[in-house]
């Protein structure tokens, strides 16, 4: 087998991608993404060594998380940049060890072959990467739990990685982060040890969400709830999708005034719901859906695409040369817009001279939508929804967050939100959202029955809002309120989500439309028996179940 990887939901027959992935990589950029990983747990029984003797070095925190950002799945699919980045993680596990024997710390004699591994040459890359992949680890079960961890690390980094562009870091995430890539790493570790660590991920997933809900609220203010147009105007524009919110404010600076309109797409909505945004008239609103139909939205938009994030899928000849990356986004022969340097912000004139010389978008729809209903929204409607619980108006919640795909058993999710009874309300968070946010479903008392927190990060807005409820109500157990877990899943920063709200004792929370691949029969059984941990079967039998 040339490569495996089976970190998403859509995995080759749900058991794993080996010849080439179902995202898109090739089987060469799977390996070489299995070698950085490998090698940065090889710098964190370094710098964890390290940090154990007071010393830290910032270099190693922000490199880490943006490794373990650009290998989570549909981010960078370009096989040059692992060759570079592999050679700069070596380079600087190599700063590392220099400098603990500098400080005259030693490490033990029998240190983990990712600690000391060198290969410089490309064909010595490519045959370290072939022995070091995920199948490296036999036992099936110590496999599923690493695999559990290592999914949620990566979701992490890439939740630190936005936080950390704001200036808001944790040095308590970034040392959990590289004490558990090592640990990950030893075989001593049984798979109870491996459990445990599986519920610490889950804590530092909730550290990670509230850093990130304060860098992004510190910085934009609180989410406002917000009409956003979906149609178009009349002049040229430039298409924002991922999640970075200090490249939309940046573009829409650099923008103003030039003629040139600015909209969002997929993850990127929730933008329009900050108030620091709403002062440019040329940001319009968004434009399209959910990351997996960019094939024909980016061709119908006519004008430049910036992607800030995952989720990039190969780009169609079509409008290949209107996509531009940038941050650890990558695909090969695509323009990308470099960061930031000497604190000064990015560069982006190319692609605002690209868009003037484009047509404007093509409709593809009219109206709007409603979002902005984060937890300091939630709590500001909270004497308006305990009154409707207890009058019998809303009878459950269904958390409906996560993220969307391109399998057909996905449309469960709109049958579902349609069939849900009229007494029911639906909080939302992620791309999982464009299943339903352009139904009309109606309000309850004016509360609108599909409340959309935001990004997939604001999942944690969720989380709050039900820890919030639980206060209200008295209750001293968060299952004990109405609310229903149904979460559709896609990749790594779902999974993140999932370990927080296992950690914060959520229970009974349904994952669909299938578990993830890396769960062995012994670690799924684990999340049954323990958190109830369930899948999805048909919409009508679930309602009832959910409703009973």
């Amino acid at each position: 087998m040339s490569m495996f990887c089976f970190q998403c939901q859509e995995t080759a027959k749900g058991t794993g991608c080996t010849v080439r992935g179902v995202c898109g990589k090739t089987d060469d950029v799977a390996k070489l993404q299995d070698l950085l990983i490998y090698v940065l747990k090889g710098i964190s029984i370094y710098s964890t060594r390290a940090r154990s003797k007071g010393l830290k070095f910032d270099n190693v925190d922000r490199f880490i998380i943006e490794g373990l950002f650009s290998t989570i799945t549909n981010v960078n699919f370009d096989r040059e940049y692992f060759v570079k980045k592999i050679r700069e993680a070596l380079a600087l596990r190599g700063e590392l060890k220099d400098l603990l024997l500098k400080e005259g710390i030693e490490m033990d004699e029998n240190l983990h072959d990712a600690a000391v591994w060198y290969g410089e040459r490309e064909e010595e890359l490519e045959r370290k990467a072939e022995s070091v992949g995920i199948l490296s680890t036999r036992n099936e079960d110590i496999r599923s739990l690493r695999e559990l961890i290592t999914c949620g690390l990566k979701g992490m980094a890439a939740y630190a990685e936005h936080a950390a562009i704001l200036g808001y870091t944790s040095d308590e995430v970034f040392a959990f982060m590289q004490k558990a890539l090592a640990d990950t790493l030893d075989d001593e570790l049984t798979a109870e040890d491996l459990t445990a660590l599986v519920m610490e991920t889950g804590r530092y997933g909730v550290e990670v969400m509230a850093l990130l809900d304060r860098a992004n609220t510190s910085t934009y203010g609180n989410p406002e709830v917000t009409r956003v147009n979906i149609g178009v105007r009349n002049n040229p524009g430039i298409l924002v999708s991922g999640h970075d919110l200090r490249d939309i404010e940046e573009l829409l600076k650099q923008t103003e005034g030039t003629g040139v309109d600015v909209y969002t797409h997929g993850e990127m909505l929730p933008a329009n719901y900050y108030p620091a945004f709403k002062k440019y008239e040329h940001f319009v609103g968004n434009y399209g859906n959910a990351w997996w139909k960019q094939d024909k939205e980016f061709e119908s938009f006519n004008g430049p695409i910036l992607m800030t994030t995952n989720c990039l899928i190969p780009p169609k000849d079509s409008y290949r040369d209107r996509v531009y990356t940038t941050g650890v986004v990558g695909f090969p022969g695509v323009k990308h817009i470099h960061g930031r340097e000497n604190g000064k912000p990015k560069d982006f004139s190319e692609i605002i001279e690209h868009a003037k010389r484009c047509e404007p978008p093509q409709e593809i729809e009219k109206g709007e939508i409603v979002g902005g209903f984060a937890h300091s929204t939630v709590e500001s409607l909270a004497d308006k929804i305990v009154a409707a619980v207890r009058e019998g108006k809303i009878r459950k919640f269904f958390v409906m967050a996560g993220c969307d795909g391109r399998m057909k058993s996905r449309e469960y999710y709109t049958e579902f939100a349609k069939k849900l009874p009229a007494d029911t309300v639906i909080l939302t968070a992620g791309c999982a959202k464009y299943r339903y946010n352009k139904l009309n479903l109606g309000d309850i008392d004016g509360i609108p029955r599909v409340l959309d927190a935001g990004q997939c990060n604001d999942s944690y807005s969720l989380a709050v809002t039900a820890l919030k409820l639980k206060d209200v109500f008295g209750l001293d157990d968060v299952n004990r309120l109405p609310i229903v877990y149904n979460i559709a899943w896609y990749e790594q920063k779902a999974v993140i989500v999932l370990l927080a709200l296992l950690y914060l004792g959520v229970k009974n929370i349904h994952l669909g439309p299938t578990l993830p691949a890396f769960l062995s029969p012994n670690v799924a059984k684990v999340l049954v028996d323990k958190f109830g941990i369930g899948g999805i079967t048909n919409v009508d039998d679930d309602i009832k179940m959910f409703m009973a």
